[in-house]
């Protein structure tokens, strides 16, 4: 059942879905499913399966629930065939919920204490509406007690108004609690309803001014409003609630509960109704709605964020750059290290070109005798405190100076200081104070984002929309499946990655993440991939899923310098052989004619996997990797934009043109760097000349973007931006 919904749902074969999730219960990860079981899931991407494991989670833990729903109605003896077949069709765990409603303990209510004093039978009678002589006192009177001591107990009615009243609270807890009522009150309530906020105090100016006297439609928000009104109102600034189609919704109840309209009990059950909703439906539903907002604009934030985070870490490394990186500052000056083409520091020291000091000659002797010193050709300027003024300072050094070649860029500095400060960076570089390892880390940066950046915990990379306000639990687990999908799809030289980069591979942890390294610092390099084998707690599983992500170059076996694994060696030994093809090759750049040589001698691919027994899918990852050995898909991605001279906000001017880096993506557009001191703003309608529902289906953080002016203002330090060029 599990598996077809899910093949309908993600629109994949139901043979596919059954097998990956065979794959999945076998404890195998997402990447190296990915990867290496492409004939298993019908080639299904990492963001594929990622979704396909998140769904099937939802749809166990639904089916475990109902199962839990009925035993606990059952153990209370009102559990009937019917409902069985209610609860077990839901398709949602809302509908679960909601059946389950009038069985779940709860506190006294004033229906509880009705039915203590025996008024559930009068209840009945009302609600059934079939008496149509008499009056309700009248009907009442049989279910007045005349014992004190009951009616002291609470066991009893005194009087017929009180019976009447005891019964219509039964009446009303019923109607509340009844589930297909409970859904139709909640859809039309989100469907006609609306969101609606208030400032907490008028007379008081905030940056949600905009939501002072604001409303709109549940159905049509958008996610970024429903996050940008719930700070408002956590930070007190705004009052919120929901209005919603009252009259509407009260005219529905009452076709759908009163049943004879020449009933004594008429008046009685309208007022009922009118009790049952306002009093007990609509703020349950209220909040419930409110929540599924949230929760609907936090999961969309999460997404945002982690498209941001995986464009991030994508951006394509400097590759051998010597880099002067400066960590910018006012009053405690700007941190300058120098780092060679491995990352390794060279030189640090701190120059003084901004507010107080000013010390603009002095910094500017240091930073051309650290260039001359150490043939530094790239400079990295953190995008914090100070980066204006620092970037203002450099663009005029290399102006004034005619080093020919010199260039700067700005590098999103967030979570530098976190990793600075962190436990990590003490165990790294001992001897480097904080603010030293802060600009190294920005240099570093650079040279590889990925490699850096999976140092520092990823919600603190800072790329994303309302990141604070969202649930911490699933932005954390969202962004290390991010992390981790990257990491893999890249892979790791095994004889220099990092502890931190390790423990992001397929099937390893940060213990084996550090056994590994220790095993390296002891033993020497890695000669072989089998080598792996004999660090502790890394066993043949977890070998299967690590293995084809760790690459060593200039090692025994050519093989291990390429993305094919271990399991298919025997089957690529055995294709080269058959082509003629000497495996060396693979070490001098990679074998470049073995496709024409698979079309010469089998005429396709098909035909070759044939004779191999290997599946197609899997043969051509293998092609690929010989032909190119390590290929790195970062290779593909927008390159980092390099400058050598600054703009001001006053120079800029409706209708210019302009290059700029994408640094944020959210709901309502992107913002994009063209080198004035804040980020211009392309709106989602400014995107394209089409239609565009999301801007991440045309731009990511790190794409190189041309833009057109449309509007500046500099006094509230805003640039309006098209790219509808």
């Amino acid at each position: 059942m599990i598996i077809e919904r899910l093949a309908k749902e993600l629109g994949l074969k139901v043979s596919h879905v059954r097998a990956t999730v065979e794959l999945i219960d076998e404890g195998n990860t997402i990447p190296f499913i990915a990867r290496y079981r492409k004939e298993v899931t019908g080639g299904m991407s990492d963001v594929v399966l990622r979704d396909l494991e998140e769904r099937l989670t939802y749809l166990r833990n639904l089916e475990e629930r109902k199962q839990e729903v009925i035993r606990l109605i059952e153990e209370q003896g009102k559990l009937t065939e019917e409902l069985r077949e209610e609860i077990l069709s839901a398709d949602v765990l809302q509908r679960v919920e909601d059946l389950y409603k009038p069985y779940r303990q709860k506190k006294a209510t004033r229906a509880s204490k009705a039915r203590e004093k025996g008024l559930e039978p009068l209840a009945v009678i009302i609600r059934l509406m079939e008496q149509t002589e008499g009056t309700p006192l009248e009907a009442a009177m049989p279910f007045v007690c005349h014992d004190p001591e009951l009616i002291e107990a609470g066991k009893g009615a005194a009087t017929a108004e009180e019976a009447l009243a005891g019964a219509a609270d039964i009446v009303a807890e019923s109607i509340a609690e009844d589930a297909d009522l409970i859904q139709a009150v909640r859809k039309k309530t989100f469907e006609e309803g609306q969101l609606v906020s208030e400032a907490a105090d008028p007379e008081e100016s905030t940056v949600y001014d905009m939501y002072y006297d604001y409303s709109e439609a549940l159905s049509q928000i958008p996610n970024h409003r429903i996050l940008a009104i719930n700070r408002g109102e956590k930070e007190k600034k705004l009052k919120v609630k929901v209005k919603a189609p009252v009259e509407a919704i009260l005219d529905m109840l009452k076709k759908q509960v009163i049943r004879n309209e020449r009933s004594i009990f008429l008046e009685l059950m309208e007022a009922t109704v009118e009790d049952a909703y306002k009093r007990l439906m609509a703020p349950s539903i209220e909040r419930e709605l409110r929540n599924q907002l949230t929760e609907r604009a936090e999961k969309d934030a999460v997404k945002v964020f982690a498209k941001n985070t995986e464009s991030l870490l994508m951006t394509p490394p400097v590759k051998g750059a010597r880099v002067l990186a400066i960590d910018p500052g006012y009053r405690t000056g700007c941190k300058v290290t120098v780092l060679d083409e491995t990352g390794k520091l060279l030189a640090y020291t701190t120059i003084y070109p901004t507010e107080p000091k000013r010390d603009i000659a002095g910094a500017t002797k240091t930073i051309l005798a650290l260039i001359e010193k150490y043939k530094a050709n790239v400079i990295a300027i953190g995008n914090g405190t100070a980066s204006r003024e620092t970037e203002i300072f450099i663009a005029d050094l290399i102006r004034e100076s005619g080093i020919k070649d010199l260039q700067y860029t700005i590098v999103n500095e967030a979570g530098a200081s976190i990793y600075s400060a962190s436990k990590l960076a003490a165990e790294e570089y001992p001897d480097l104070d904080v603010t030293t390892k802060g600009g190294m880390s920005i240099g570093r940066r650079l040279q590889d984002p990925l490699a850096e950046l999976v140092k520092i915990p990823p919600r603190h990379i800072g790329v994303g929309q309302y990141q604070h306000d969202i649930n911490q639990g699933l932005l954390g687990e969202a962004l290390t499946k991010v992390v981790e999908d990257c990491v893999n799809r890249v892979g790791v030289d095994l004889n220099t990655a990092s502890p931190s980069l390790l423990s992001y591979i397929a099937g390893i942890n940060s213990t084996i993440a550090k056994n590994i390294v220790a095993y390296r610092d002891e033993k020497g390099r890695f000669h072989d991939r089998s080598e792996l084998k004999q660090v502790p707690r890394l066993g043949e599983k977890t070998f299967k899923q690590c293995a084809g992500f760790m690459r060593i170059s200039d090692g025994s076996n050519p093989f291990d310098a390429t993305a094919v694994h271990p399991e298919s060696y025997q089957a690529a030994e055995l294709m080269l052989e058959k082509l003629n093809i000497d495996k060396s090759e693979i070490a001098k750049g990679g074998a470049k004619q073995i496709e024409q040589k698979i079309a010469e001698t089998y005429g396709s691919l098909d035909k070759l996997a044939e004779v191999l027994d290997i599946g197609k899918m899997t043969l051509a990852d293998i092609v690929s990797e010989i032909k190119k050995p390590a290929r790195d898909p970062r290779e593909g991605m927008p390159p980092v934009v390099f400058r050598s001279d600054v703009l001001s906000i006053e120079d800029l001017k409706p209708d210019m043109e302009l290059t700029g880096t994408v640094r944020n993506v959210v709901d309502f557009g992107a913002f994009v760097d063209i080198g004035v001191k804040v980020d211009g703003l392309v709106h989602i309608s400014q995107l394209s000349h089409k239609f565009v529902k999301n801007p991440m289906d045309v731009v990511s953080v790190g794409d190189t973007v041309k833009v057109k002016v449309l509007s500046v203002d500099p006094e509230k330090q805003r640039v309006s931006l098209t790219m509808k060029l």
